[in-house]
């Protein structure tokens, strides 16, 4: 008896694997509690001060927050934080669109963290002014550096700011300097508006200029370039190499008819090349230079009181401008005054003295 020959298939279907079993109940309660665990300000402080950087970013996040309960834990946070701040470098980094800055602080950067320097980025996203959107890609486009373990980059909306600051970047480098980041980053915007709040927070000012765009001078505000403590051109290499020596003699030439810095200190006009590395230890040097004199001409700490008392009068403004807006009986009344002049029933003049005068009086909150 011939037996019957098994008919061949032409694919086989393997049992799977089998699924795992539900997660452990006790393990999904720990995971829950953990999650919704509310730090208090004293866990927060402890962390960043013992340089936990996921801390850090929390903790920024809750400073950025508009919510009244955060602002009360921010304001607790940045109270613990203060005794351990102050030690690092702080540079505000700014530019033409399109002048490359992202590329330059990462090359900056990793030359800085290669030489044991821990490095903190705070970089200054535009936000949309209809949806209040933010791109937020910074991390991405500095790749390197956002992978280097002696590096935190923090991309935070500008919220529509004046000069692209976030409205909470000078709490964020009280924070970054507590959890032990020796050079700081600043990274704003661009050219444009009003460059003022990020020179009123950091030591030394970077202005990054583009050579070969017609007019060297063309977009750039005097009051930008009188703050400037360096201005580098960028992408100076192949055929931009003699434009970014052209370019650098136009600026300095525009640098000797301004008047002598507060501090001292001459601008300089350097090139450089993100790309070939070139030219950014040179610029690194004149940092080092720069805060070395204003240290021995004592200009560095009375500009940091400065800093500090400017900041001080900025919160203040902040504070009472967020109090007045939050009134229950200040947004009615803004609605019927709004309407008043918009009909020409009243004045602006007039309406913002009524509405004022009823918020001396105390009565907003009716």
């Amino acid at each position: 008896m011939v037996q019957k020959k098994k008919e061949k298939k032409t694919m086989n279907v393997k049992k799977g694997v089998e699924p795992p079993g539900a997660i452990h109940p006790d393990a999904l309660q720990k995971f829950k509690k953990h999650r919704k665990r509310i730090l208090e300000a004293e866990d927060y402080i402890k962390g960043i001060s013992s340089g936990d950087r996921t801390l850090l970013s929390q903790a920024i996040t809750i400073i950025e927050s508009s919510n009244p309960a955060h602002q009360e834990l921010a304001r607790d946070i940045i109270r613990g934080c203060l005794p351990y701040s102050g030690k690092s470098i702080r540079i505000g980094i700014t530019g033409v669109p399109g002048v490359g800055k992202s590329s330059f602080i990462e090359a900056l950067g990793t030359r800085i963290t290669s030489a044991g320097k821990r490095l903190a980025v705070l970089a200054i996203d535009p936000s949309s002014e209809r949806s209040g959107g933010s791109i937020l890609g910074d991390k991405t486009r500095m790749e390197d550096l956002s992978s280097d373990p002696d590096a935190f980059i923090r991309p935070s909306p500008s919220s529509g700011t004046l000069g692209g600051v976030a409205r909470k970047t000078r709490e964020s480098v009280i924070l970054c300097e507590a959890c032990g980041f020796e050079v700081l980053f600043i990274e704003t915007v661009g050219v444009g508006q009003s460059e003022t709040a990020v020179h009123s927070m950091v030591d030394f000012f970077l202005l990054l200029m583009l050579a070969g765009a017609g007019d060297e001078l063309q977009g750039i505000k005097r009051g930008i370039m009188e703050m400037a403590d360096v201005i580098a051109i960028t992408k100076s290499d192949g055929n931009n190499r003699q434009k970014a020596e052209r370019a650098v003699r136009e600026y300095k030439n525009a640098l000797h008819l301004f008047p002598p810095s507060e501090s001292g200190w001459t601008p300089d006009v350097l090139t450089c090349s993100a790309l070939k590395g070139e030219g950014l230890d040179e610029i690194w040097d004149t940092i080092e230079k720069y805060l070395l004199f204003t240290r021995d001409n004592g200009f560095f700490d009375g500009n940091r009181s400065r800093q500090a008392r400017y900041w001080m009068y900025e919160f203040i403004n902040d504070s009472l401008r967020s109090d007045f807006y939050t009134q229950t009986g200040i947004k009615k009344q803004l609605q019927i005054l709004e309407a008043e002049v918009l009909s020409g029933d009243k004045s602006s003049f007039h309406a913002a003295m009524e509405i004022l005068e009823m918020y001396r009086r105390g009565n907003a909150s009716i």
